[in-house]
């Protein structure tokens, strides 16, 4: 099997990027001006009251003033910040999944084996749910919708799986239905996860399930869904789990 080059690897799958439970953190590295200081405060109290209603209630169900109001500002103040509901909605998102998503590819970085790719990024996506739920309840709702398709860790993981079957690793007869059935596996392994620690009555087990090593028993079960032969997979999903370096 041909060696490929690997990043700093974590002692345990507990590590895995680290991000502020709030969508954003804008600390400034020099001393500002009182009044840009209120103006950063305000823009994070509106992104961060947007992020845990949406979370709660997905986008759609959410207006501006529930926003202003759980932030504790003006309701002519968000236009100060944001041009409409959408535009914080995507500054959410940018702060959310794109900075975990870039975390991601300096992680793969030097992996060159696009099924080694997937899983990694899968089984960090699964513990940082884990370790944050209210992102990882923020990514089931929005994954789920069309704007998925454009923006956020959708795009990198159907880029992902064309480089696999561009090199021939995954074998699979419609990529695009692929694409939906991973996102799919995806979502569901971290709402089930979720829900599992929610309800507290271990209801998996009582179905018969074991949450034993569940993300990476979820990234096997994707790699063989790939077209890879299930040891191959398994054994690709359990090796050590690499973290970021310094960016």
């Amino acid at each position: 099997m041909t060696k490929h080059k690997r990043p700093k690897q974590a002692p345990n799958d507990a590590e895995s990027p680290q991000a502020e439970s709030a969508p954003v953190s804008t600390e400034p590295t020099q001393r500002e001006p009182r009044g840009e200081r209120r103006k950063r405060l305000t823009r994070e109290k509106l992104l961060d009251a947007a992020f845990r209603l949406m979370a709660e209630r997905g986008m759609d169900a959410v207006a501006i003033n529930d926003i202003t109001e759980a932030a504790d500002v003006g309701f002519g103040t968000f236009y100060n910040h944001f041009a409409s509901k959408e535009a914080i909605y995507l500054a959410v998102m940018d702060a959310l999944f794109e900075d975990f998503g870039d975390a991601l590819e300096r992680i793969v970085g030097d992996v060159e084996d696009p099924a080694e790719v997937i899983s990694i990024c899968f089984r960090h996506g699964i513990l940082r749910a884990r370790r944050e739920p209210l992102w990882g309840k923020f990514l089931v709702r929005e994954g789920f919708s069309a704007r998925a398709l454009t923006r956020g860790l959708g795009v990198r993981l159907l880029r992902d799986i064309q480089i696999g079957i561009a090199k021939g690793r995954f074998t699979v007869p419609d990529p695009f239905m692929t694409f939906i059935t991973a996102g799919s596996a995806f979502l569901g392994a971290i709402s089930a996860d979720l829900e599992d620690a929610r309800d507290q009555t271990g209801f998996l087990e009582q179905l018969g399930f074991s949450t034993r090593d569940f993300p990476e028993r979820a990234a096997t079960s994707l790699l063989y869904n790939l077209g890879l032969p299930w040891d191959q997979a398994q054994h690709i999903a359990r090796l050590p789990l690499p973290v970021a370096g310094p960016s």
